[in-house]
């Protein structure tokens, strides 16, 4: 169960209709750098979480 292809273009249509063709690359940058720091701060807690159990095991 997910979106399909018709849902999809529904929702990419009304967005095009709210936003207007010339907000959509801004729309598109502002999500991208929004998953890119997402994607940093789950790295660096994980990365964390690696050297804290680390220390424990010593």
């Amino acid at each position: 169960m997910g979106i399909g292809f018709t849902e999809l273009v529904v929702i990419l249509v009304i967005i095009l209709i709210l936003f207007g063709p010339g907000k959509l690359p801004e729309i598109g940058k502002a999500m991208g750098r929004g998953i890119r720091e997402f994607k940093d701060a789950q790295k660096n807690s994980n990365d964390r979480d690696k050297e804290s159990d680390d220390k424990n095991d010593n």
